[in-house]
């Protein structure tokens, strides 16, 4: 009897085949790439705001709690829009990756994951108000488009099990260009769609406006209205500098042609203006200086131009004020909505004015092309709605704007605030004679005193320079002898009801910052 041992072979079993993990990421990504360009080509054509990227930008907006919300706009200004779609770029490459690494050996789970994040972008398309019917075609189509180039390229990429290596190689070579090819594919899509979302000639609407000029131009700006030399801004702010701050991930771009202004509600008749029946009406030029409430104390956001425009209460008055409407809720082309007070527009001493112009030329279409809302004394979120298409009279107890919900004041009067210019915070100066300076305002109120101390010391008063109107920032600078060593310069406003700033200092939220600025700078 052999009692030796017996080796018994065993058939080699092949392990299922799958994608290296480099390329299975690359396939997510280019389907991903594919979808959005291919959303983005459709939305151009038929409704650019319903673009799912857009869509999905501008829900994350509504979407953002108030202190990332501030936070954004404070550390990225007018950049914050950018830094969002930078975000959203990023989750959705991250995405894409797992989806591709969770696919390495059959599509169907970046499938799945693809259609969820496609259900994200019809649920966005369909929350946008400024999107119309036809617009769920775009998130129809990059669901589609995605899905359909995830499963083709995953099926050029997985190699086969009978295949011998040189048919591997050949196979790599053909995915890898097939994949090069997708990404132009993409490009192209995509470039597309953004070309024809900019087919509307806003800018050759704009250009045919001409000069917008009232019928009677301001005087020239006093000579002293500012300490530009001392280092405040100009009095008047170029249009290429004013500060931009609004909730629109995309400028809207609207024609004067196409614009037309429906006043509704609760008024004696409805009426709508054309920008050619605004534009022959008698034109009105007033200087305005501008404040967002998101301003901290010390902040950028406030400016100053000569908008011209029509008054409000003139087209309220034709319209007919019902007894009992309190709040003019006013609509942007791209949806924001914003509660004014009615008494406040109806005030003859405020003159609020519907803008059509600002420094001598038709509104710069981010600050509102072809019309928007210039109401001096009350913060923007509640009063200057760009791109404004619609006004409904009704009350604050029954409407909300956009703002409101989201923990902001539902009237906000701008409050009494002051600001140092130079020197700049953490600046170094030569010791001795330093000259402070900076802006002071309390728009539809006035600016009465300024007064700034040099380390806690007793406040001085600061010169004041020549006051054009009570709706407009005044500058203000005082000199002081300042030793050797690290100092710091407090400010603080006095307005014409007798108010001074206090000291404490309050977030921006829910009405408006408060506090006195203060610098700290070295004397060498």
């Amino acid at each position: 009897m052999d009692t030796s041992e017996r080796t018994v072979e065993t058939p080699d079993v092949e392990a299922p085949a799958q994608l290296s993990r480099p390329v299975a990421v690359l396939v997510g990504v280019l389907s991903v790439v594919v979808a959005l360009a291919a959303g983005h080509l459709v939305a151009g054509l038929i409704d650019p705001p319903a673009s799912p990227l857009l869509a999905v930008g501008n829900t994350a907006i509504d979407l953002t709690p108030l202190p990332l919300k501030d936070f954004a706009v404070r550390t990225f200004g007018v950049y914050d829009k950018m830094v969002l779609l930078l975000g959203m770029g990023v989750v959705l490459l991250v995405v894409a990756a797992v989806a591709g690494l969770l696919s390495r050996r059959r599509p169907l789970p970046g499938e799945i994951l693809a259609a969820a994040v496609g259900l994200l972008g019809f649920l966005a398309v369909l929350n946008r108000p400024d999107v119309g019917q036809l617009g769920i075609i775009a998130p129809l189509a990059s669901v589609v488009a995605g899905v359909l180039t995830f499963r083709w390229l995953h099926g050029l990429a997985l190699p086969g099990p009978d295949i011998s290596d040189q048919q591997v190689d050949g196979s790599r070579r053909r995915f890898l260009r097939t994949s090069a090819g997708v990404a132009v594919g993409a490009g192209v899509l995509g470039g597309s769609g953004q070309l024809l979302a900019r087919r509307v000639d806003v800018e050759g609407s704009r250009a045919a406006v001409g000069a917008v000029t009232p019928a009677e131009p301001l005087p020239p700006v006093p000579a002293g209205s500012d300490f530009a030399a001392n280092g405040t801004p100009r009095f008047i702010t170029a249009n290429r500098d004013f500060y931009r701050v609004d909730t629109a991930l995309t400028t809207p771009r609207l024609r004067a042609e196409d614009w037309h202004l429906k006043i509704h509600g609760l008024v004696d008749k409805e009426v709508s203006f054309s920008f050619s029946d605004i534009r022959n009406r008698t034109l009105v030029e007033r200087p305005v200086t501008l404040t967002c409430v998101s301003n901290e104390v010390g902040g950028e956001y406030i400016s100053t131009a000569n908008f011209v425009g029509v008054p409000i209460r003139d087209l309220l008055r034709e319209a007919g004020v019902k007894p009992g409407s309190d709040q003019l809720f006013s609509t942007s082309v791209d949806g924001f909505t914003a509660g004014t007070p009615v008494d406040a527009l109806l005030d003859p001493n405020r003159e609020a004015l519907l803008a059509i112009g600002m420094n001598g030329e038709p509104l710069p279409v981010e600050h509102g092309f072809p019309a928007r809302m210039v109401v001096p004394g009350l913060y923007g979120y509640i009063s200057a709605t760009k791109w404004v298409v619609d006004w409904e009279l009704t009350r604050f107890d029954a409407k909300q704007g956009y703002w409101i919900p989201r923990g902001w004041a539902a009237k906000a009067p701008i409050k009494t605030q002051s600001r140092i210019d130079r020197p700049a915070g953490f600046d170094t100066v030569p010791a001795g004679g330093v000259i402070v300076a900076g802006i002071a305002w309390a728009q539809h109120v006035g600016i009465d005193k300024v007064e700034v101390r040099l380390d806690e010391g007793d406040w001085r008063p600061a010169e004041l320079a020549t006051e054009v109107s009570v709706d407009t920032w005044r500058m203000w600078r005082v000199r002081f002898d300042v030793p050797k060593g690290e100092h710091k310069f407090e400010v603080r406003a006095t307005d014409r009801t007798g108010y001074t700033q206090t000291d404490q200092r309050a977030r921006p939220d829910p009405d408006g910052a408060t506090g006195w600025h203060s610098v700290v700078f070295t004397a060498s």
